[in-house]
């Protein structure tokens, strides 16, 4: 037996966040070194886990002094006008 749907209203919003990094070219500008080597780390549902986890990297990679890790607010991308469940593009 199924569970009953859940109402998305009575759902937590989903704010989506993409930690990333990699290599830069230089420290005066976000250009990465090399694309195919991009460390995507993941999508985390909400900015403090987001957080954690580029922490994370961000202390992993003290060493190398060109390497850096971002967040990506991919809700702001996903939902530009703030509206959560607004139309996008796509449908």
């Amino acid at each position: 037996m199924s569970e009953p749907r859940k109402n998305p209203a009575d759902m937590p919003a989903q704010l989506l966040h993409l930690v990333f990094g990699g290599e830069l070219e230089n420290l005066d500008h976000v250009r990465f070194a090399d694309l195919a080597h991009l460390d995507i780390v993941g999508i985390y549902p909400n900015y403090r886990t987001a957080y954690d986890a580029w922490r994370a990297k961000a202390h992993a990679s003290v060493d190398s002094a060109r390497v850096r890790y971002f967040i990506v607010h991919l809700h702001r991308l996903l939902e530009p006008d703030g509206e959560p469940g607004s139309k996008s593009a796509h449908g």
